[in-house]
């Protein structure tokens, strides 16, 4: 990519998301213009801003990086990521505008009136937040390395201080205008390059061989390693290497390999000649490896018992969009609870057509760009594609084009989280409310995830973020639905199930993070807790609210009808009575 082309296209959203996020600083006038832009968002705005802050780094880089490395059974995180909004639509989006909350622990509390319930929702609320922030600044330092060669930490913190300037700046209704802007960016940086990529993959002569298994080099290729890997070969390899490999020092002399496993050292540069078969990542890399079967379901990458797997994904990514801290405070600045659901129908046709992009790259890039199966580095298929395919003026300033909206991806996604953690910490943390305590909020809202994205290294884009959806489905999924439909949710029920489901689930994904166990069910069990933390979370909650019978807050009747009658005419149904802030739609 030329850096001159990508610096400049990156230079460019960054100006546009400040001065468009400065525009919030004049039209903010009172504390419910930085919590929930006054209530006044119309749908097809709405619409356009949760889709913006919605399609992050994981749906931008990570789905491509993840289909051209482990096959067709990624696709599942397509899917999911939208039809999660099939399932907020059904259960979830009007009730929850009515109930005149701000934040999830709002809901906790008008709902159960509980104290407590508030205050482990609020932690379970920033510990989704900071790890779905986490991907976001790890797709910064890819994108910002790729396209300046900086280091990638730095990445991460220039995003960072970005999105610290435009959310103090402009709170919600700033952040509106500028995450909208940004889905239309993000969408035009996919969709045109599309267009030409899929030309010129009409005029190769070998459009199908991204099917072919193994992956074989299309022609003369240089890859450089940038971390030690190992690799696991199957039938005798021919390179030529300069470096270390299997304790061996190579000076550009020829390599053969026998089958096996092998450890190429950082910094050792292979030359494959055409025809040569894509090495392997052996398991215990932590980053994603070549599938064996890639067109065929349930036969991609690591996992040891791929069905459960998938099970794992589908259940963490159809429930876990409810339970989304950035996602639901986009509807309660709704007028009233028809609004955000025609807002939610316009949002899956949004995220619905974007989402159809994604897995043609990571066709391509398994075609096009296979040195990225050897080194790990899949994300980065989608950037470096114009240039392998195109080249020239043309793939500089195609691939310039979409830096700009990889960068619009991190910066509207890490912009709502920071928004929804620091009304969090705002309000239950820092020792009063206000607009001051709001724009200091944001400083430990990103501060945080910032310094453990730096110490962390390098994760998975979409796969960290699928832990994320993990945490947020088994917490707050069971929550939502048995606080909105059912009466006999008490505050010791909901506190029990969201430390068993969130608890739980935060704990499985901490320990993946960490370093899971090597193999077997330990490990499955770890990095996809949803399929048991969310029945554990609705089990536990609804088997302690039947123990503790007689706590069920006095006013249920009227915070049911609340939830579930029609506002009333013109928007004038009863003030939120929100801890701290006072107001009326």
């Amino acid at each position: 990519m030329n850096q001159a082309y990508g610096i400049a296209a990156v230079s460019a959203a960054v100006l546009a998301t400040l001065v468009i996020g400065s525009v919030g600083l004049r039209v903010s006038r009172t504390t419910s213009d930085f919590y929930v832009a006054s209530r006044t968002v119309p749908p097809y705005l709405n619409a356009m801003a949760v889709s913006g802050e919605y399609l992050s780094a994981a749906s931008f880089l990570g789905i491509a990086g993840l289909v051209a490395a482990e096959g067709v059974q990624m696709l599942w995180f397509p899917v999911g990521y939208a039809a999660g909004y099939l399932v907020l639509l059904a259960f979830v989006a009007a009730p929850l505008r009515r109930s005149g909350a701000y934040t999830l622990p709002d809901f906790a509390d008008s709902r159960l009136g509980s104290t407590a319930a508030r205050r482990v929702a609020g932690v379970l609320v920033v510990g989704v937040g900071w790890l779905y922030l986490l991907p976001q600044l790890q797709g910064a330092g890819l994108t910002l390395g790729l396209v300046t060669g900086a280091p990638h930490w730095l990445g991460g913190v220039l995003v960072a201080v970005v999105v610290t300037l435009a959310v103090a700046a402009g709170g919600m209704r700033g952040i509106t205008f500028v995450q909208a802007f940004q889905y239309c960016l993000k969408l035009t940086a996919l969709l045109v390059p599309a267009v030409f990529l899929l030309l010129a993959w009409h005029g190769d002569p070998r459009p199908a061989g991204a099917l072919e298994e193994p992956t074989a080099f299309r022609r003369h290729t240089q890859v450089t390693v940038d971390s030690t890997v190992r690799l696991r070969i199957e039938a005798p390899l021919r390179a030529v290497a300069s470096g270390a490999v299997d304790g061996r020092t190579y000076d550009g002399g020829p390599l053969a390999l026998d089958p096996g496993v092998h450890e190429i050292r950082a910094g050792t540069t292979l030359r494959f000649s055409p025809g040569t078969p894509v090495p392997e990542r052996a398991p215990g890399d932590g980053r994603p490896g070549a599938a064996a079967g890639w067109a065929a379901p349930l036969s991609g990458g690591e996992e040891e018992h791929p069905l459960y797997a998938t099970y794992g994904l589908i259940c963490a990514t159809f429930l876990g969009t409810m339970g989304l801290p950035h996602v639901l405070v986009r509807f309660y600045t709704n007028p009233d609870g028809r609004a955000a659901r025609r807002t939610t129908v316009i949002v899956l046709a949004l995220v619905g057509g974007f989402y159809l992009l994604p897995p043609l790259y990571g066709l391509l890039g398994r075609l096009y760009a296979p040195d990225l199966l050897l080194t790990g580095n899949t994300d980065a298929a989608v950037l470096v594609l114009p240039e392998r395919l195109l080249g020239g003026t043309a793939g500089d300033l195609l691939g310039a084009l979409i830096a700009a909206g990889a960068c619009a991806a991190f910066l509207s996604t890490a912009s709502g989280l920071t928004l929804s953690v620091a009304g969090v910490l705002s309000q239950d943390v820092l020792p009063s409310l206000g607009v001051r305590r709001f724009r200091l909020a944001t400083l430990p809202a990103v501060a945080v995830p910032g310094t453990v994205s730096v110490a962390a290294g390098q994760l998975p884009v979409a796969g960290a973020v699928g832990l994320a959806f993990a945490v947020a489905a088994s917490a707050f999924c069971p929550l939502l639905v048995l606080g909105i439909w059912w009466r006999g949710l008490t505050p010791p029920g909901a506190i029990a199930g969201l430390l068993a489901g969130g608890g739980g689930a935060l704990t499985a994904v901490t320990l993946t993070i960490a370093g899971p166990p090597a193999g077997g069910w330990a490990r499955s069990l770890l990095a996809w807790p949803a399929v048991w933390s969310v029945p554990l979370g609705f089990l536990t909650m609804i088997l302690v609210s039947l123990a503790t019978r007689d706590r069920v807050p006095p006013g249920t009747e009227a915070a049911m009808a609340r939830l579930h009658l029609p506002e009333r005419p013109a928007g004038r149904d009863l003030p939120s009575t929100r801890r701290g802030v006072t107001t009326t739609p």
